[in-house]
């Protein structure tokens, strides 16, 4: 796994949001500027798409002349997750779809360059899918100190889980990237689902609700203005 820090906090605890430099910025420039390939749900999928977030954790400080290069990103599909700030309930009815797009990263000092982080791998994308599970569906009937308490107990579950994809909680899933099947693992739970697996180029995560995993299908994103529609 892709471990920027050790613990439930996971691989995203010291990454940064590509292009959050102060001023305003184009929201495809740091997918534009990424080296490697996104994708995204195959032309099977004809609802809404829309841009998630780019994020970097092992390069220098970034600034508007030199700016963080991404690691990982997300593009959506359908409606878009709630915010940790908005009220909700079990009637909450959104059905959505998000991949995330992991590099294939060697081993590497971190961003402050206090440690070294693992290489990238099936695991890094399956936390970061469990997370960004877990920060669309937590239950919104929760106090403040009572989600804080559930997103640290789930989010070392889904660290634990994510470690060990050969494991029971895991199932096999055969799905298409740019036309062929390729393997991944699969999971459930009564928040939605999560999977991981490998895409050319890149890790592949994924996370949903709502929407079938089982027929899903990805592929490259060549033009991502049609995830810039907001």
């Amino acid at each position: 796994m892709d471990a920027t820090t050790t613990g439930s906090t996971g691989a995203t605890a010291t990454a940064r949001t590509v292009g959050a430099q102060a001023g305003p910025i184009d929201p495809l420039a740091p997918y534009l500027a990424a080296d490697f390939p996104w994708y995204g749900l195959d032309e099977g999928w004809t609802g809404r798409r829309w841009l998630g977030q780019v994020g970097a954790g092992h390069t220098g400080r970034a600034t508007a002349d030199t700016p963080a290069t991404a690691d990982y990103g997300t593009l959506g599909h359908g409606d878009e997750p709630a915010r940790q700030a908005d009220p909700r309930d079990a009637r909450d009815i959104r059905r959505f779809a998000v991949v995330v797009t992991v590099a294939r990263r060697p081993g590497r000092r971190s961003a402050d360059n206090t440690g070294t982080l693992e290489a990238t791998s099936a695991s890094s994308a399956a936390w970061l899918a469990g997370s960004g599970l877990l920060a669309a569906t937590w239950p919104g009937n929760l106090d403040r100190t009572l989600r804080q308490d559930w997103l640290d107990q789930q989010s070392a579950l889904a660290w634990d889980l994510a470690d060990d994809l050969d494991g029971p909680g895991w199932s096999s899933l055969m799905l298409p990237v740019n036309g062929l099947p390729q393997p991944f693992r699969y999971r459930e739970s009564e928040y939605g689902w999560v999977l991981a697996g490998e895409a050319p180029g890149v890790l592949l995560g994924a996370y949903g609700r709502g929407v079938s995993a089982y027929g899903t299908g990805f592929t490259t994103a060549p033009d991502l203005t049609v995830y810039n529609g907001r």
